[in-house]
């Protein structure tokens, strides 16, 4: 059941049909899993060889007791089973999309409206869960299109006309959903991408605070290291007023630089 190539996972022996697909679970919890499912179909028996109980079998149990006229043949509960699987992986691309889209605006919302500082660990964290349910999700759909295409070539007695419409239209959703969650797999680098280089343009803002508070600082020291020196003989060091004389020069010093880069549009 675990091995990838499509000749252990989809073949027919003795008149039965032997189909795995990897169906994504967990869902729900922090961390998600894919598990391999064995539809075994066999005239109008159907078996199921799993090792976990994914949700939509559970509600497609519930269903099948409310609609048994439904469920009267292997292949009409194969089929089922299927739509329940492919619904429940819709319901995980939606909600990757709405968790993406909640991201997106999180990330890239304008300085006056954004709040005073933003968690980008938690971001990227958001933005890891998503991109690997993203890529679950993938993994599950593009074994499902695998299993919906050789259902389809299954002799005709195997499978009723109505239920291979339903295939169909399986398939058909199977390759939108695929291309969808293509797309939002691209958009999960993009958030990625954008939310590292935010997180190097607040870095570089905090180096630019320093080092501007560097500049202000330096002359003052400059001069007040002057003034502080040993020798006898200092300028202005037995007035009475050579203190504030020392200290107007060095609040003069600072606040000339930062003029200057108000000036230039630095800070």
């Amino acid at each position: 059941m675990r091995e990838i190539e499509t000749s252990n996972r989809l073949y027919e022996e003795d008149g039965a049909l032997y189909m795995t697909a990897t169906v994504v679970t967990k869902l729900d919890t922090d961390t998600p899993e894919n598990s391999q499912v064995t539809f075994i179909l066999s005239g109008n028996r159907l078996i199921t060889n799993r090792y976990v109980d994914p949700l939509p079998f559970r509600r497609y149990v519930a269903y099948a007791e409310r609609h048994s006229a439904q469920c009267a043949t292997g292949a009409a509960v194969f089929a089922g089973l299927l739509e329940s699987t492919v619904n429940r992986i819709a319901d995980v691309i939606e909600r990757v999309g709405a968790n993406l889209d909640a991201i997106s605006v999180e990330v890239f919302t304008p300085p006056r409206r954004r709040r005073p500082t933003r968690d980008f660990r938690a971001i990227l964290d958001r933005v890891g869960q998503s991109g690997d349910l993203t890529g679950k999700a993938r993994e599950t759909l593009a074994s499902l299109g695998r299993l919906l295409v050789f259902a389809q070539q299954a002799p005709n007695e195997t499978f009723t006309t109505e239920v291979r419409g339903r295939l169909r239209t399986l398939s058909r959703d199977v390759t939108q959903m695929a291309d969808h969650a293509s797309f939002l797999g691209n958009k999960v680098n993009f958030i990625l991408d954008a939310t590292l280089g935010m997180i190097n343009i607040d870095q570089n803002n905090i180096l630019k605070i320093f080092s501007v508070v560097t500049v202000f600082l330096l002359p003052p020291s400059v001069i007040g290291a002057l003034f502080g020196m040993n020798f006898q003989h200092i300028p202005m060091s037995t007035q009475p007023w050579g203190f504030w004389i020392a200290i107007g020069m060095m609040l003069l010093s600072a606040v000339l630089p930062w003029l200057e880069f108000k000036r230039r549009g630095w800070l």
